[in-house]
């Protein structure tokens, strides 16, 4: 009998690494967050379009590059978690100074 191969899964969805990379650098570029999450840039900019509609984010346009400014008050969508803001979720995971970078809208 052969082992199978262990299935690769984490406990964060793609929208909150996405959430994460933006709060640890507002001024990324979508092709870098792609590189840290593992998804393509296209998969990012759709995940970055959602996350705008849902007021989680607000972009700002600086010459030729974007940047991303957190909308922290923003309750969590699924109704498990809806009680918890967006930044009490980025509070779980970043570090410190990851925290004192994050900008809010």
């Amino acid at each position: 009998m052969t082992a199978s191969p262990a299935r690769h899964w984490t406990f964060l969805s793609n929208h909150a690494h996405v959430l994460v990379c933006l709060a640890q650098d507002p001024d990324a570029r979508l092709r870098d967050v792609a590189l840290s999450v593992g998804i393509t840039e296209r998969a990012v900019q759709k995940i970055v379009s959602d996350l705008e509609q849902a007021g989680v984010i607000v972009r700002e346009r600086a010459g030729r590059r974007n940047s991303y400014r957190l909308n922290l008050d923003v309750p969590l969508r699924h109704a498990l978690e809806s009680h918890k803001t967006v930044g009490i979720l980025l509070s779980l995971v970043l570090d410190r100074a990851g925290r004192k970078r994050v900008r809010s809208a």
